[in-house]
């Protein structure tokens, strides 16, 4: 059932949680199928950004990774994300599921979930330097370490994955999206 699982990748700042929340907001008459994107349980307080996770502290997030609590798991920039298997129950009805992901999670995301389309998302790198700093979420040290870990970290492209460069305004990009995911539901109907 994960045909309709879209896991979007790319470095912290390209944009992705910009990209699901103007996607959120946008009428999708052009998509064939409704979507859900899927909330993120993370390691990290609520800060009033682009992305209402569930807030987790650390032994909490433990204590439901081991009992089996997540559909999927991983660490990245000193935090650990999750997805809770509800979150991907709407695949289940039909529904594509976005996930924001990681990297480092698409080899295992190809093995658990085959026929899972990965989006990887990309942005120049002053681009991703003056979004990060806009952000305001790192201090000086934490940026530069996630900015040298997008420089060395990089998903394995194979065919049929998608890429998307969010370079210019949002709602450009946003549209650019939704090509991308139209042109995707045509495949899979196919």
């Amino acid at each position: 059932m994960s045909r309709g699982l879209i896991y979007m990748v790319g470095p912290s700042g390209v944009g992705k949680d910009s990209l699901l929340a103007w996607l959120s907001q946008h009428p999708c008459t052009e998509l064939p199928v409704p979507f859900h994107i899927a909330r993120r349980s993370i390691t990290r307080p609520e800060d009033g950004g682009t992305e209402a996770h569930e807030a987790l502290m650390e032994q909490a997030f433990s204590d439901l990774d081991a009992a089996g609590g997540f559909a999927m798991c991983w660490d990245a920039n000193g935090l650990r994300y999750g997805i809770r298997h509800a979150e991907l129950a709407p695949l289940e009805h039909g529904y594509w599921v976005l996930v924001n992901g990681s990297r480092a999670y698409v080899p295992q995301l190809r093995l658990r979930w085959p026929g899972a389309s990965v989006l990887h998302i990309q942005a120049p790198a002053d681009v991703v330097r003056a979004r990060l700093v806009t952000r305001g979420r790192e201090t000086q040290a934490d940026l530069e370490a996630r900015i040298q870990r997008s420089q060395d970290l990089n998903a394995e492209r194979l065919p049929g994955d998608m890429e998307l460069v969010n370079a210019g305004s949002l709602n450009v990009s946003g549209r650019e999206l939704l090509a991308l995911l139209g042109a995707r539901s045509q495949v899979a109907s196919r």
